[in-house]
């Protein structure tokens, strides 16, 4: 079995032992100043727990359920908005990545380019952000195996990228919903690649409210709390101050008033489990 090798994303250490990363941020970019006031809360909430946060959210949403849906401000003034994050608050930051063309400039401003589950099998995507030399998180597709992934790990080796995250983050079960199997946290840790935990999108209903996704952010905890303890080496959380007025995925996402508390439980397992093994079973 792969050991987890562990990954540098800007001043952190991701994997093997390191501390949690925390990939934290709204869904979507709506404005400069709300995007600016989240990440500043981010940060005092990164800096008074000693977390490894990186700052996420995304220029556009080009998979929304409906064509009349808000996608976002757009890759110009997205990427200003998120160099705008990193200089002012110092964290490192991410965003999705839909198409190859958009890798190269999103690279000159953030630490991860993150491909979307739906997109995790497409190669020139997968080449184009490989070749930046910048971290890239792949997110398991949720129609796909997670020993299926090493696949994905293959892609991005064969141009020359080994600085790679895995993101677990639900396998569709039926219509409507998705289900998570703990097990492919160590599954997917034998790929070598440390595995974050996308605690927010997991608790989706894809289309549950007609033209729009619903979702149940009361069972957040329940995923992240369970995630870490079965060993990842990150978590994903979408966090909002109003999630109930949010343009995308509000019913997924935590209060960020509500964010510590959920962090804070996640550490105590994370301490409680130090002196145990956290990576593939050998």
């Amino acid at each position: 079995m792969a050991a987890v090798q562990p990954v540098t994303v800007g001043p952190y250490t991701v994997g093997a032992g390191s501390p949690l990363l925390w990939v934290c941020g709204p869904c979507v970019i709506e404005s400069r100043d709300f995007t600016l006031g989240v990440a500043a809360r981010l940060k005092q909430l990164a800096d008074r727990l000693g977390l490894q946060l990186v700052f996420k959210a995304s220029f556009d949403k080009a998979n929304r359920s409906s064509g009349k849906s808000f996608r976002g401000v757009g890759l110009h003034d997205g990427l200003a908005i998120l160099d705008a994050v990193r200089k002012e608050t110092g964290l490192p930051v991410t965003t999705d990545i839909h198409e190859a063309a958009q890798a190269e400039p999103a690279a000159e401003v953030c630490e991860i380019l993150q491909v979307p589950a739906f997109l995790a099998r497409q190669t020139d995507l997968l080449e184009a952000c490989g070749k930046t030399g910048r971290v890239v998180n792949v997110k398991k597709g949720q129609f796909m195996a997670p020993w299926d992934m090493k696949n994905v790990v293959a892609k991005l080796a064969e141009v020359g990228n080994r600085r790679v995250l895995l993101t677990e983050r639900g396998t569709t079960f039926g219509y409507g919903l998705l289900v998570n199997d703990m097990r492919s946290v160590p599954w997917m840790q034998q790929t070598g690649a440390p595995v974050i935990f996308d605690a927010t999108h997991s608790v989706q209903t894809p289309g549950a409210l007609g033209d729009r996704t619903g979702g149940d952010r009361t069972m957040v905890p329940v995923l992240a709390r369970a995630a870490v303890a079965a060993g990842c080496d990150g978590v994903f959380v979408e966090t909002h101050p109003t999630p109930d007025t949010a343009p995308s995925d509000g019913p997924n996402m935590v209060p960020l008033a509500d964010l510590e508390t959920l962090v804070r439980s996640c550490l105590r397992i994370r301490a409680a489990l130090a002196d145990a093994p956290t990576g593939p079973p050998s």
